[in-house]
């Protein structure tokens, strides 16, 4: 049995359609990259640089996407077994790829772990279910309750894994990259450094 708060708060979030993140943010893709077998994905950032990187590891291998154009700039079709899922070592990370090989990622998805949900700017993230199975991804702003106050102001509702099921979402830990990965997708955001554009000076 639900109170009535939660049927009301339930109704809510339901009754709202799915609108793309405000400004800063802008998608990084006109659409998502499909990546079938999606398992999870971390980030990293590029070496001698300060771009995000995004590690995707699947069903098919690892691949690795730079987060700002959304290029797939290494592939590994084809990993070690013993390393090619993090559900085989304490930190749940993978060998990186390409510009990051020597290193290892943090792995956030079907294993475990997960993404930051805050950034030093105020920007939250929130996973719910108001349709179980089917899980909706939230933005809101200045760190507020997500769904408080009026839709499309202060909280957006921003993606819908009525598709796919939904692996990981969340912040890069720079604050500059949004992503949600489901079973079959990764859709990514992107914005300038936090602090060189705040939400409130960006018209939100």
């Amino acid at each position: 049995m639900i109170s009535e708060y939660q049927r009301r708060l339930r109704e809510r979030l339901l009754s709202v359609p799915v609108v793309p993140p405000p400004a800063p943010w802008r998608p990084v893709l006109d659409w998502c990259i499909p990546i079938g077998g999606l398992l999870g994905i971390g980030f990293a950032l590029e070496p001698d640089g300060d771009r995000d990187l995004v590690m995707v590891v699947s069903v098919d291998g690892h691949g690795l996407f730079d987060a700002v154009t959304g290029e797939r700039i290494a592939r590994d079709r084809a990993p070690d077994p013993d390393t090619s899922t993090p559900d085989g070592v304490p930190d749940l990370s993978v060998p990186g790829l390409g510009p990051l090989d020597g290193s290892r990622v943090r792995i956030a998805g079907l294993f475990g772990g997960g993404l930051h949900t805050t950034t030093v700017d105020g920007w939250t993230l929130e996973t719910v279910s108001p349709e179980w199975p089917n899980d909706r991804v939230l933005l809101s702003v200045d760190g507020g309750i997500p769904h408080d106050g009026p839709h499309g102001e202060r909280w957006w509702h921003i993606f819908d894994s009525d598709h796919s099921e939904l692996r990981a979402a969340g912040f890069s830990p720079s604050g500059r990259t949004l992503a949600v990965a489901t079973s079959s997708d990764l859709t990514l955001w992107t914005r300038p450094a936090p602090g060189t554009a705040a939400p409130d000076e960006a018209g939100v």
